[in-house]
């Protein structure tokens, strides 16, 4: 009961209806059935067996409380699920049920099994988020707003161009989900298909055909690459959603205003201050992110598994795995909604590039200056009156006009209007505009 209130809100609930214990016994019993039915073309079971299990199994309600105990005494689930099974068919039919598997080939293809659906979802999702952060890069291709680095005010940007940085990172991370390979697993107890000789690896490939997976160059029992490669995969997917949701977090501060999370009845009450809109959907994402990051450093650590079976790292990565894919989903379906309905303040952006007076245009202002005034005195003055502006709360091209009155250097060669033309930060936006064509052609490529 506890994962329903501390761990599920952060899970996609349509995943996690896909992938409950009984999905599992699904998975599971359709290798074993696809694989009776590749024995069987191959001659190696009688014909009509693999009908026969199919009609006695196919419908059948596992018992799986029972199941759930026998991993304690098998070390995984395929044990107990193969004795049930194995106790529902015809004693006729007993003898060739689970021929020439093991167990670790049972649970590696019905996660495999489990995942396709899942990776196929996380596509749709992300594809739904390249759609939506193209329309907002486009609606705010021009829209000025301050930079910041280092939490501080630096220089002005687009809110196009940044929303083209989230759309970015976050379609590197599908592209590279889409390259992950989700591989059969069967290679019976030592993985040489032992007693099987050279048909254990034709039926590995009937069955990945069969089942719709990947066929591995060898069974994978302790070459962990394909969880490897698909734990750093959800990984990075994590890490451009949680960089979005923190952006986004920051830029909905009370102070800054610049967006604002899609409005819904009841999202983003606080439980005291009635004033408060906070955040949820991004702390949602964030919260989601950091626990699949800390699940990716169990796949990572658990990659290197000895001899011929792993000896608690494989089971290590049973619910990292799954967990990771459940978790990236729900945040995935936390970012669509975000972007499709990202409420964006231009107005208060504006408000924010002005709140240092100017003092942020500094670095165009002392380039506009170096040819008259030297680079050093140029940088000086430009900084000065940036920091008169502030404290004096007055416009930064007034204030530089009044110093450079009286500066000697000067000596009336400094272009008053081109002086207030490098204090308008919608001039000082470098490539922005050009980042946002560029980044919405290679998004629309592929």
């Amino acid at each position: 009961m506890p994962s329903a209130f501390l761990k599920h809100p952060f899970m996609s609930q349509t995943a996690l209806a896909a992938c409950n214990e009984d999905a599992m016994v699904r998975a599971m019993l359709a290798f074993e059935l696809a694989l009776a039915d590749v024995q069987q073309a191959s001659g190696a079971l009688p014909a009509g067996t693999s009908q026969q299990m199919r009609a006695q199994l196919e419908d059948v309600s596992f018992d799986i409380a029972e199941m759930a105990e026998g991993i304690a005494s098998g070390g995984n689930v395929a044990i107990p699920f193969v004795k049930q099974s194995r106790a529902l068919l015809a004693d006729g039919l007993k003898r060739y049920w689970h021929q020439g598997a093991t167990s670790q080939d049972v649970v590696d293809s019905a996660l495999m099994l489990l995942l396709k659906p899942r990776l196929a979802a996380l596509d749709s999702l992300l594809l739904r988020c390249r759609s939506a952060a193209i329309d907002l890069m486009d609606t705010h291709s021009n829209t000025p707003m301050v930079g910041r680095t280092l939490m501080q005010q630096a220089l002005p940007i687009t809110f196009g161009v940044k929303v083209s940085h989230w759309a970015v990172g976050l379609e590197q991370a599908r592209r590279r989900l889409g390259d992950i390979e989700l591989p059969v697993q069967f290679g019976g107890a030592v993985g040489v298909h032992s007693g099987w000789d050279s048909l254990g690896l034709e039926w590995m490939d009937a069955l990945a055909e069969k089942l719709g997976l990947a066929a591995p160059v060898l069974p994978w029992h302790t070459d962990r690459y394909p969880i490897h490669a698909l734990g750093t995969a959800l990984d990075a997917v994590a890490s451009a959603a949680e960089k979005l949701a923190l952006d986004v977090s920051l830029l909905t501060q009370t102070e800054v205003g610049e967006v604002a999370e899609p409005s819904a009845p009841g999202m983003g009450e606080s439980s005291s201050m009635p004033h408060k809109r906070n955040p949820v959907r991004s702390a949602l994402i964030r919260g989601a992110a950091r626990q699949v990051h800390g699940h990716a450093s169990v796949l990572l650590n658990a990659a290197a598994q000895p001899l011929e079976r792993g000896l608690g790292e494989w089971h290590a990565e049973w619910a990292p795995l799954m967990e990771s894919v459940l978790l990236v989903e729900g945040a995935l379906e936390q970012v669509a909604v975000l972007l499709e309905g990202l409420e964006v303040y231009p107005d208060n952006m504006w408000r924010n590039l002005a709140a240092t007076g100017g003092g942020i245009m500094a670095e165009p202002v002392a380039r506009l200056l170096t040819p008259a005034l030297g680079t050093d005195n140029a940088k000086a003055v430009s900084a000065a009156a940036a920091e008169t502006s502030r404290c004096e709360s007055r416009d930064y091209s007034d204030v530089l006009i009044d110093v450079l009155a009286e500066h000697p250097e000067t000596n009336g060669t400094i272009d008053y209007d081109s002086l207030r033309k490098a204090c308008d930060p919608t001039l000082y936006l470098g490539s922005s505009k050009a980042q946002i064509k560029r980044a919405r052609k290679w998004l629309e490529s592929k």
